[in-house]
C-alpha cells in the first residue's frame, strides 16, 4: 500500500515535469517564430515591402532609394585612378534640406576612418551634435559590410539621420553594391545601440594602418572627400579617435559673428592625448586639471614632441584659465617646421596632398602649404581636441618607419613644388 502511494506520487511529479517541458517547448517555439517575424519585419522596414505592399515609413524608403541611386553611379575615380569614391553615399537630413547661407551651416566637422574604428562615431557625435561628414575607407569584404552598416546607422539612429553624411572610398577595382541580399549583416540589428555593438565587435580587425594585403590607407584623400562633402563656411578636420571640446560649434559661431576673420587665417585647437581610462574633458578647466597631474599631455609628446611644440602649451594652459565663457583668439603664431596643428579653417584652404598615404607627413605637408600660401595661425583661447589614449612607441604597425622614410622623400619634392605653385611667396618650409 505504501509502495503504491509512492508510485502514484512519482507518476504525478513525472506528469507535471512533462507538462512543464511541453509548455517550455511551445513557449520557445513561439519566441522563435516571433523573433523570426520581428527580424523579417525589421528587414522589410530596412528595404521596403514587397508584392506591392504599402510602405509604412516612406521617408525611410526614400533614404533607401537615395542609397540605391548613389551606388548606381558607380562612384568616381580619384586623380590617381587607384581609388573609387562614392561621395554622399548617404546624405543627412541636414544636407538634404540645407539652405545656402544659413547660420546653422557655418561650421562642420570632417573625419575619416576604416570600418573598424567607425564605432567611435557614437561618442564623437554625442559631443559634437552638429553637421558631420565621414569618409570611410573599405577594402575587400568590408566594402559590403561598410555599405550595409552605414545604411543601418542612418536607418536606426535618429541623430545620425539628422546630421551625418557618409562617403565611401574603396580600391578602383572594387565596387559597392546595394546590401539587399546581404541579410547576414543585418541579423540581430533592432535599434541604434545594436548597430554600434556590431561595429564594436569589428574594432580590432586591423592595427592602425596595417590593412590586410598591404593596402595603403589614403588618409589625405579621405580628408579631402570628407571636406568636400560639406558646404559649411568653416571646417574642422580631425581623426575619428579625437574629440573636440564641448560646445565648440556654438562658441565658434558666436566668435565669428563678433569679429571679421582674415581671409587667410586658420584657428588652431591645441591638441592633447589622455590616458585610456580617463573620461574625455569637456572644458578647458577640466583639461587643465588633468594636464597638471599628468593624465593629459600634449599630442604626440612621446613620438614627435617637435610636431606640436610650436603651439606653446605652457602659454595656452596658463592663459584664460578662469575663462570668460567666450571663445576668442588667445595669440597668433608663425608656422615653423615641423608643426602640424589641428585647426578650423575656411573651406577655401588648400586641399591635402593625396600623394601622401599611410604614416608620416600627411598633415604637416598641408600645414606647410598653408604657411607658404600666406595663412596666419591663430590659437583659440579655450577650444581644444583630445586623442583617446597616449600615443606610445611600439603600438604602431611594423612598416611605420619604412612609410615615414618614403613620405619624407615625397615631402622634399612637395616643398620644391610649392615654390612653383606660389612664385610670389617669400615663405618657405
Amino acid at each position: 500500500m505504501h509502495l503504491s502511494k509512492k508510485c502514484s506520487v512519482f507518476k504525478v511529479v513525472l506528469s507535471a515535469l512533462l507538462i512543464v517541458a511541453l509548455l517550455q517547448l511551445i513557449y520557445l517555439s513561439f519566441l522563435s517564430k516571433f523573433h523570426g517575424k520581428q527580424q523579417r519585419y525589421r528587414y522589410s522596414e530596412l528595404f521596403g515591402g514587397s508584392g506591392g505592399k504599402k510602405i509604412a515609413h516612406p521617408e525611410k524608403n526614400s533614404r533607401k532609394e537615395r542609397l540605391r541611386y548613389s551606388l548606381s553611379t558607380g562612384g568616381i575615380f580619384d586623380n590617381s585612378g587607384q581609388y573609387r569614391v562614392y561621395k554622399n553615399l548617404i546624405k543627412s537630413d541636414f544636407t538634404t534640406n540645407e539652405k545656402p547661407g544659413s547660420e546653422s551651416n557655418v561650421l562642420a566637422l570632417a573625419t575619416h576612418t576604416t570600418i573598424n574604428n567607425l564605432h567611435q562615431l557614437e561618442s564623437l557625435l554625442e559631443r559634437w551634435q552638429n553637421p558631420l561628414s565621414v569618409a570611410i575607407f573599405a577594402h575587400g569584404q568590408d566594402v559590403k559590410f561598410a555599405t550595409a552598416l552605414v545604411y543601418a546607422l542612418s536607418f536606426f539612429c535618429p541623430q545620425i539621420q539628422a546630421l551625418v553624411d557618409f562617403h565611401l572610398v574603396c580600391l578602383s577595382g572594387e565596387m559597392a553594391s546595394f546590401p539587399e541580399q546581404d541579410r547576414e549583416h543585418f541579423a540581430g540589428l533592432e535599434d541604434c545601440s545594436s548597430v554600434f555593438s556590431r561595429l564594436e565587435s569589428h574594432r580590432d580587425k586591423y592595427k592602425n594602418y596595417a590593412i590586410s594585403g598591404n593596402i595603403s590607407y589614403p588618409n589625405n584623400l579621405l580628408r579631402n572627400v570628407a571636406r568636400g562633402g560639406t558646404e559649411s563656411s568653416y571646417i574642422l578636420v580631425i581623426d575619428i579617435d579625437m574629440m573636440p571640446s564641448a560646445d565648440l560649434h556654438q562658441q565658434f559661431l558666436a566668435m565669428v559673428m563678433k569679429r571679421d576673420p582674415a581671409s587667410e587665417e586658420v584657428f588652431v585647437l591645441p591638441a592633447f592625448e589622455i590616458r585610456h581610462a580617463r573620461k574625455i574633458p569637456a572644458t578647458k578647466a577640466e583639461l587643465v586639471q588633468l594636464y597638471q597631474v599628468g593624465e593629459v599631455r600634449p599630442f604626440y609628446e612621446e613620438l614627435c614632441p617637435r610636431c606640436q611644440a610650436p603651439t606653446n602649451y605652457s602659454q595656452w594652459v596658463n592663459s584664460h584659465v578662469r575663462g570668460t565663457g567666450n571663445l576668442e583668439v588667445a595669440y597668433t603664431l608663425p608656422w615653423v617646421d615641423p608643426w602640424e596643428p589641428f585647426y578650423i579653417g575656411p573651406r577655401t584652404v588648400p586641399l591635402y596632398d593625396e600623394n601622401f598615404k599611410q604614416y608620416g607627413f600627411n598633415r604637416i605637408s598641408q600645414a606647410c602649404e598653408l604657411h607658404v600660401a600666406g595663412y596666419s595661425f591663430s590659437v583659440l583661447s579655450s577650444a581644444f581636441v583630445v586623442h583617446r589614449g597616449f600615443k606610445i612607441q611600439g603600438e604602431f604597425h611594423p612598416r611605420k618607419d619604412e612609410e615615414n622614410k618614403r613620405n619624407r622623400v615625397l615631402f622634399r619634392s612637395f616643398k620644391e613644388a610649392l615654390k612653383t605653385k606660389y612664385p610670389s611667396s617669400t615663405r618657405r618650409c
